[in-house]
């Protein structure tokens, strides 16, 4: 994302406050062109607390409008802005670890580039009121969109009531409650169910006879022959290698060009200087004792010079030596994914792990053992992980539930939200990546009412603020929140503003807001302010100090209404 001042909008700038900061902004970057008023802007967040404001009218909607789009909201020929033929939203996003192993997220992960460690999803909205939807600027479907943008990002509104309902994200949440070691399980069980599904395919395959025995084989003697030389680390120390050879142009010039700095063929260099310096200095050490030191320092300085020199042209040397070096890593990296396709491997330590079980299958067909037996051995190993990692996942998630509820029931108390009585409940559900559990959030607000999924209990700013309470508890990725301070005031604002600082020393939060309580804590501030023109249009702009404070007076009723208010003290 630019950093430019792009006439309507611009740009990033350094957070406000708090030095320490252990999160990363998962919204890295949102660039908006043409939709409704807003003709074009680009926003760079804080990893912290960030706060949109703005007039009443003045477009703060068109915002929640364009993060809507990137989470699978329909667009129309409305959101297309005056003399323009269509509408565009780009978001910048850094994924954590394994968000592309999610088997949700299967269609999208196909469409990765190669060494791509960032998400970036966008929308276009044409005149006509077509839209199309893309990730990594190559066409994608709007589900796919959908679906990675929801679990990168938790909106307000329509979203936040889908969000709420939706059992994954409920276990999710409760998992990132317990903490690291409930993520490493998952990862491990997720690794385990694709062993458990592959140990299954292989038995079925030995149990529908001989014919599909020997093609079995086959595509076992393939996997070893397709992996042979490969070793733990080989894909990575090849990609390092393969960057370092992309630049050797770069690298050449710069090494020649110390090297001749230092000690050049035909002239001084730095060693040669050096070099009249110390036999400068060195019929004088006998005149003055003092001088001996410095002597020894040239002498040494001159040494270490020419050493380093000679060290830059042998590394010269060695990247002259292997002109066809780079295309020899091509190959073999296209070898290993070309190999991760075939054998339906999602990360090169898994075809490591599946060619070390094909060579110990040969190795037991080869010593006469039985194929069907070692393969039904293995699906029972395979199983037996499966269900430990299961159970482990169970017991923490039982052992986590009543602090989890008890907390969170905490915060709906300080923000307002009654008694706030908030329970977790546990049942065994269908076997899966995530283990055997399905958790339910249930809610009473009221005393004498029963209780009732959070997701059915309430809506607008009630429901952002249950799930303000619930993402304080578990954490979050990155919280956008448009209504949760409607209908509130006084001391719940500056409970619910209080909340969403603690929220934002733990993921990124994004608030529209028109209350100056919440708005006085972000790390930045964004103000959004309507144009007069013909045709009319918004802008967005990034508040320095000086500006924020003038947003903040204004939020507060504007000079005049603080200077009555002091003299009525």
């Amino acid at each position: 994302m630019s950093k430019r001042d792009r006439g309507t909008g611009c740009l990033s700038g350094s957070p406000r406050g708090r030095s320490r900061r252990s999160i990363q902004a998962v919204l890295r970057g949102l660039r908006i062109e043409n939709l409704v008023l807003i003709r074009e802007v680009e926003l760079a967040f804080s990893p912290g607390l960030n706060a949109v404001t703005g007039e009443t009218g003045a477009g703060k909607t068109i915002f929640a409008q364009a993060v809507g789009l990137l989470l699978g909201a329909r667009g129309d020929a409305s959101f297309v802005g005056p003399e323009a033929s269509e509408a565009y939203v780009e978001a910048e996003l850094h994924p954590p670890p394994g968000f592309f192993d999610d088997e949700a997220l299967t269609n999208l992960a196909e469409l990765r580039p190669e060494d791509e460690e960032g998400l970036v999803l966008a929308r276009r909205v044409f005149a006509d009121g077509r839209t199309r939807a893309y990730a990594w600027g190559r066409s994608a479907a709007r589900e796919d969109l959908a679906a990675a943008g929801e679990r990168l990002i938790a909106m307000s509104g329509q979203f936040e009531q889908r969000r709420l309902a939706r059992r994954s994200y409920q276990l999710d949440v409760l998992d990132a409650f317990v903490g690291p070691e409930q993520a490493a399980r998952r990862g491990e069980l997720r690794f385990a169910w694709r062993e458990l599904a592959a140990s299954r395919r292989r038995h079925e395959e030995l149990a529908q006879g001989a014919a599909t025995a020997e093609a079995r084989l086959a595509e076992l003697r393939a996997l070893v022959e397709d992996t042979d030389g490969l070793e733990p680390g080989s894909e990575e120390g090849l990609r390092r290698e393969r960057e370092r050879l992309r630049h050797v142009t770069e690298l050449a010039a710069g090494v020649a060009a110390a090297g001749e700095a230092l000690a050049p063929e035909d002239s001084e260099g730095a060693a040669g200087l050096v070099a009249v310096a110390e036999r400068s200095i060195a019929p004088l050490e006998h005149l003055a004792p003092e001088l001996e030191r410095t002597g020894n320092e040239l002498r040494d300085v001159e040494l270490r010079l020419r050493e380093t020199a000679s060290e830059l042209r042998a590394f010269l040397t060695s990247l002259e030596a292997e002109p066809d070096r780079l295309e020899h890593l091509e190959s073999e990296l296209d070898r290993i994914a070309e190999a991760k396709r075939r054998f339906r491997c999602a990360t090169y330590e898994e075809l490591l792990a599946r060619a070390g079980e094909a060579q110990d299958e040969l190795a037991a067909v080869e010593g006469g053992a039985d194929p069907l037996g070692a393969a039904a051995q293995a699906l029972a190993a395979a199983q037996q992980r499966v269900t430990q990692l299961s159970e482990a996942l169970h017991a923490a998630r039982e052992e986590a539930a009543g602090p989890f509820a008890g907390a969170v029931a905490e915060e709906l108390h300080g923000i307002g939200l009654g008694e706030g009585e908030f329970r977790v409940d546990l049942r065994p559900a269908t076997p899966g990546p995530a283990g055997a559990d399905e958790a339910s959030f249930l809610i009473r607000p009221n005393a004498g009412l029963p209780f009732a999924p959070v997701a059915e209990t309430a809506s607008g700013g009630e429901l952002s603020r249950i799930a303000l309470a619930i993402a304080a508890v578990g954490g979050g990725e990155t919280m956008v929140f448009d209504e949760i301070d409607a209908g509130i005031g006084g001391q719940t604002a500056h409970a619910v503003g209080e909340t969403l600082r603690r929220l934002a020393e733990r993921a990124q939060v994004i608030t529209i807001t028109h209350l100056p309580q919440i708005a006085s804590l972000a790390d930045r501030h964004f103000r959004v302010e309507k144009v007069p023109g013909d045709p009319t249009h918004t802008r967005i702009e990034l508040l320095d100090e000086a500006e924020r404070g003038g947003e903040i007076r204004r939020m507060l009723g504007g000079e005049a209404f603080i200077a009555a208010a002091q003299e009525k003290k």
